[in-house]
């Protein structure tokens, strides 16, 4: 479960999920509202949907939900005209006044109408100054058209009549003479011109196509706004040039008028008087400045009633959500035969049956009910769901192992190979929340899951460089739970604490394998090794002798930069990757054995836990020993010969490679090799161990609970743990060929994958020495690089460099290999020994996880 910090509950125990129950409710139908809302502020009832054959329409408070859900819709429009406007709601305080129900539906609606109409009027006026704007452009554009026109015309005209000498005909003279026009008036041209604004991007192609429908017969003049325009159509501000076109006939004018619409060019009305251009302008002006004055009021009015909505929207939000969930949960309520009590289930923990009895007995008292909510327990063989109690620090490990959980393989089909042999195929399967009171891997992953990372990682430089970045995050968690964060920066900062975990055991891990950005200290004493020749200074080539003690803690400074650095480093971590994964392997299948116990399954215990051990034991296990008694001695042997000769000659003589000489057992001299012979013997027994008596008993168990027509019902605990202690791969039909089929599967993925999972923890030695060599490249390739140059400029980029190739590659990519990796090793080498995670999450109904969730 999520975070919790009341007071009221028992300590937290993760090893085993909480002790659940099955509980009753008959609560009266005019108490069933408080009831529901103050079990929801409580937040430990899981509710069961006893109408679930029923459709949402068809349910008792659908008209309810259906009031809820409309005034959630005017809630959205407010917060979006908010988000527009700018303005955030104010954070919800516990000491606003509290509102019902039906009153906020009243004000909502009257709020709502109140904004419509301002935005309404709000876009009027707003258009029409845009309109106004724009018309006031056309104006003065237009003007310069034509000014220009006739000053051009008056210069032709002055120079037209010095060059003739003649009588100086006015500018209003006609072209044609009254003689003229009066002997063929039809022959008179008559022109005519449409101005607006058009969008700059479509000019071009507006030009283009008026010339090609009017056949060129039309004259188009554009002028540029310099200055972007609000369009009043779309209100956005956009690039647009006036145009004036002129044209003959009415028959050019359609065509005009069509071409500016398809366009979406603006028109606007034009006179050629000069005069009038002037007095139209500043009409023009003088109401540009009066709209302006009232839209600038009307925003003003606006903004101060959304203001006003923004300081109670964070309650009225909360509140309506709040009952639309409790709404919801009263349908899930069936209605008894007199329709006066409301029949609930659900599951709740054990130790809330107090609480629950309270917050029912309160509900009672407050709404005035006469009739007291009844609350009992019910005995029942399903399957409970799983509650782990957890805080901010143990919130995200738990997590981790819900989210990922463990591989299952299942039996899905059988092909054949090319030697005509069966292969059974397997598919994973991710499995997620631990069954009811199975042992929780998340309780080790506290320790091993960061441990495993800093195998990996570990750089004691690396380590506090996100030791730092996550004590910024834990100091300024309070502020960072106030804020959204993104995605990434969320995640980071939920498992804030694993991250904290993490850098301590890479700060460990780094001092032992004695790393700091991949150069060694001598911290704790100084080397034991000194030059092989007094007077040599270049120990990578002349070698080294043990002079001094040996190093107190980790690795002795001396072997960095020597010849044996790499070989002595990789059969170091190569080994101890070994020891490590055999370690956590054998905890596993321990966790098996406990879970066994506690659910009192015997089978699983002889015929699951001790072939398992002995398997696993006989060769790896015998394996470590080798290696621990290696590292004691000081041997020369060979692991590679001893392990492979242990199968291919397990007879022969070891030699060289006999680690323990005269073991003793019962008082008989015995060669190692004997002793080998006896682990592979084993090993070879177990795996029949493991196949063949576990499905037949289990057939005769169903067989004897078959024949048993009458049973006493158990306790209501013990009826819990029996169906957590269910096999969960049983049907309601015993099946004998599937139980045997896939216990040949679990057997087959046993002893296969404890070479295959004991090989993968040899990635803690891969990524480790990936690790360390890139560190090594980044110091001495880019930064004692640069400092060689004697060049402050080159130093100061080979630092930037060096500086960004750590966080970027060592401190984001490697930490997030590391992690996946981590992961990786938990839960499928670790968890599939023992956890099943085929339960399933208890949810329960809590006005707390409201502000989390979306609406």
């Amino acid at each position: 479960m999520g975070e919790r910090g009341r007071g009221c509950c028992p300590p937290m125990d993760l090893m085993r999920s909480e002790p659940m129950q099955l509980v009753q409710l008959i609560i009266p139908i005019e108490s069933a509202h408080l009831a529901v809302s103050y079990l929801g502020d409580l937040g430990l009832t899981q509710f069961k949907d006893l109408n679930a054959e029923k459709s949402p329409f068809q349910r008792t408070y659908a008209i309810q939900i259906k009031r809820c859900g409309e005034m959630a819709r005017k809630l959205r429009f407010f917060r979006d005209q908010m988000s527009k406007a700018g303005l955030p709601p104010a954070v919800r305080s516990a000491t606003q006044a509290e509102i019902s129900l039906d009153d906020l539906e009243v004000k909502l609606g009257d709020l709502e109408a109140e904004l419509v109409e301002i935005n309404a009027n709000g876009d009027k006026l707003q258009r029409s100054y845009n309109e106004l704007a724009e018309y006031k452009l056309v104006l003065q554009k237009g003007g310069e058209f034509f000014h220009s026109a006739l000053s051009i015309a008056a210069a032709h005209q002055r120079e037209y009549a010095s060059n003739q000498g003649s009588e100086v005909e006015s500018l209003e003279t006609p072209l044609l003479s009254q003689q003229e026009t009066a002997i063929d008036s039809s022959k008179q041209v008559k022109l005519g011109f449409i101005t607006g604004l058009v969008p700059r991007e479509k000019s071009m192609a507006f030009e283009r196509i008026l010339f090609r429908a009017t056949r060129g017969n039309v004259f188009l003049r554009q002028a540029v706004v310099d200055e972007l325009v609000v369009d009043p159509v779309s209100g956005e501000k956009v690039e647009k040039n006036v145009f004036v076109v002129f044209f003959s006939g009415e028959r050019a004018k359609s065509k005009v008028l069509k071409i500016c619409e398809a366009f979406g060019a603006n028109r606007y009305a034009f006179s050629e008087d000069l005069g009038k251009q002037s007095q139209m302008i500043n009409e023009v002006s003088g109401r540009l400045s009066e709209l302006k004055t009232t839209v600038d009021t009307g925003l003003v009015h606006r903004g101060n009633l959304l203001q006003t909505i923004g300081e109670q929207f964070e309650q009225w939000n909360f509140l309506v959500r709040k009952e639309k969930a409790i709404y919801h949960t009263l349908n899930m309520l069936s209605i008894d035969v007199t329709k006066k009590c409301l029949v609930a289930e659900g599951w709740s923990p054990t130790f809330a049956t107090k609480q629950i009895q309270d917050a029912l007995h309160r509900a009672t008292h407050d709404s005035n009910s006469q009739v007291e909510a009844i609350f009992q327990v019910l005995h029942t063989r399903e399957m409970p769901p799983t509650y782990f109690q957890t805080n901010k620090v143990t919130t995200a490990y738990q997590e981790i192992v819900d989210a990922y959980g463990m591989r299952s393989s299942v039996w899905v089909g059988k092909g054949l190979r090319e030697g005509g042999e069966d292969l059974v195929e397997t598919a994973s399967i991710l499995a997620g929340v631990a069954k009811y009171q199975e042992a929780n891997p998340g309780v080790f992953t506290i320790v091993t899951f960061p441990f495993l990372f800093a195998v990996m990682f570990g750089d004691w430089g690396h380590g506090i460089c996100l030791l730092l970045a996550t004590l910024y995050m834990i100091i300024r968690e309070k502020k960072f739970y106030s804020q959204k964060l993104g995605d990434i920066m969320e995640m980071a900062f939920g498992g804030r604490y694993v991250i904290l975990m993490m850098a301590l055991f890479s700060i460990y891990t780094g001092l032992i394998y004695n790393e700091f950005f991949s150069v060694p200290f001598e911290l704790f004493a100084r080397s034991a090794y000194v030059c092989r020749d007094p007077n040599c200074r270049d120990s990578t080539t002349v070698g080294l002798i043990k002079a001094r003690d040996t190093y107190p803690f980790g690795v002795d400074p001396a072997w960095h930069g020597s010849r044996s650095e790499l070989p002595f480093l990789n059969s170091l971590k190569m080994k101890m990757s070994i020891l490590l994964g055999v370690a956590q392997m054998n905890l596993g299948i321990i966790m098996s054995l406990f879970n066994a116990l506690f659910f009192k399954n015997s089978i699983n215990v002889w015929f699951q836990f001790i072939p398992q051990m002995i398997f696993l034991n006989s060769l790896f296990g015998y394996l470590s020993l080798l290696i621990i008694i290696k590292w004691c001695t000081g041997s020369q042997a060979d692991l590679y010969h001893v392990m492979i000769y242990m199968f291919l000659g397990p007879t022969d003589d070891i030699g060289e490679n006999q680690l323990f000489p005269g073991q003793k057992m019962t008082q008989l001299q015995f060669h190692p090799s004997l002793l080998q012979i006896v682990l592979v013997l084993l090993a070879l027994v177990s795996v029949p161990w493991m196949l063949l008596p576990k499905p037949f008993l289990l057939k005769m168990q169903h067989e004897r609970h078959h024949g048993e027509s009458y049973a006493a019902l158990p306790d209501g605990e013990e009826s819990l743990q029996s169906e957590a202690n269910h096999d969960s791969h049983g049907h309601g039909e015993f099946e004998f060929s599937e139980i045997f089929v896939h216990q040949l599967i679990h057997t087959i993925e046993f002893v296969l994958g404890a070479v295959s999972n004991t090989a993968s923890y040899l990635r803690l030695w891969a990524l480790s020495l990936a690790h360390s060599e890139l560190s090594t490249v980044f110091y001495e390739k880019v930064l004692l690089l640069a400092w060689g140059y004697n060049n402050i400029l080159i130093l100061i980029v080979g630092i930037i460099v060096f500086v960004f190739a750590t966080v970027g590659v060592l401190l984001v990519m490697e930490t997030l290999s590391a992690f996946l990796h981590a992961l990786r090793l938990h839960w499928v080498e670790f968890q599939n020994k023992f956890y099943e995670g085929d339960g399933y999450k208890f949810s329960p109904f809590s006005f707390a996880l409201l502000d989390s969730e979306d609406e």
